[in-house]
């Protein structure tokens, strides 16, 4: 998905493809991200266990929901990590190389939208694959458990990439914010952290607290990991897979149109020093 006024346009496709090919290079940090990514997966799934033992009717997801969720968290984490940012962008801001990026005959907002969307696709192209098929394979309580509806299955891709359009329309929001402070480290890691932790990053929100989960759900992090996490592990099913899917669609748009707006008063005002 690529946000571009006059709908898809071909540079911008041509820069997705640029980006994605560039960014499948890095095989070895695939393998690297695979295996941390793998343990820490093990070991938040140890931890619940320890939990569940005690007293497993008191939570508000089975053990093998829960599971599966931790796995497919940890597959696709470069679709749902607000950290996950193309730091090219920060420094191109913060040092004045955006003047050639404005030089350029290319909405900006549609560039550093469809090179983050490239990024963030082909760190997880590279690193789903093989944890899934560990992830099935193992045995229980740590196995995958994989859902016996094909209609499921579509509806998680479905959500999953509405997921990643939630998240990307949101890191779009701290690059923009860039424009307005002297260093953006600040910003990256406190919208980060809150961000992960709101969409269900650290804890599954419906472990949050009655009050916070449910204002969490409508908010924009209820659309991010949260919603293809739960239709695929079958914690939501019928009428609420639909409803989540429909709020999914209404923050992308919203997103995109905040993300927009606060473009266009940002570049009005930009000023890049030097000669």
């Amino acid at each position: 998905m690529i946000p571009a006024r006059g709908g898809l346009r071909s540079p911008y496709l041509a820069l997705f493809r640029i980006r994605f090919t560039h960014s499948l290079q890095y095989r070895a940090a695939a393998l690297a991200g695979f295996a941390t990514q793998f343990a820490w997966g093990f070991m938040y799934i140890l931890a619940f266990i320890a939990f569940y033992e005690s007293n497993p009717h008191s939570f508000p997801m089975t053990l093998p929901q829960t599971v599966s969720y931790i796995w497919l968290q940890q597959a696709f984490m470069s679709f749902f990590f607000i950290w996950f940012y193309d730091n090219s962008i920060f420094s191109a801001v913060e040092s004045g190389e955006i003047a050639y990026e404005l030089a350029r005959p290319m909405d900006l907002y549609a560039r550093w939208f469809s090179q983050t969307s490239a990024n963030r696709l082909a760190a997880g192209a590279l690193r789903c694959l093989p944890l899934l098929v560990v992830a099935i394979v193992i045995p229980a309580p740590f196995r995958l458990v994989l859902p016996t509806e094909g209609t499921r299955i579509l509806l998680f891709f479905a959500s999953m990439f509405l997921a990643m359009g939630v998240v990307v329309s949101l890191t779009m929001l701290v690059y923009i914010s860039a424009f307005s402070t002297i260093n953006s480290m600040g910003t990256r890691i406190v919208v980060g952290v809150a961000a992960d932790f709101l969409a269900g990053g650290y804890l599954p929100i419906p472990f949050f607290p009655d009050v916070l989960r449910f204002a969490v759900e409508l908010s924009p992090f209820g659309a991010m990991q949260n919603m293809p996490l739960r239709i695929f592990s079958g914690h939501l099913y019928g009428e609420a897979m639909m409803q989540g899917l429909a709020l999914q669609v209404f923050w992308l748009f919203a997103l995109l149109l905040i993300g927009r707006i606060l473009m266009k008063r940002a570049l009005r005002r930009v000023v890049v020093q030097g000669g």
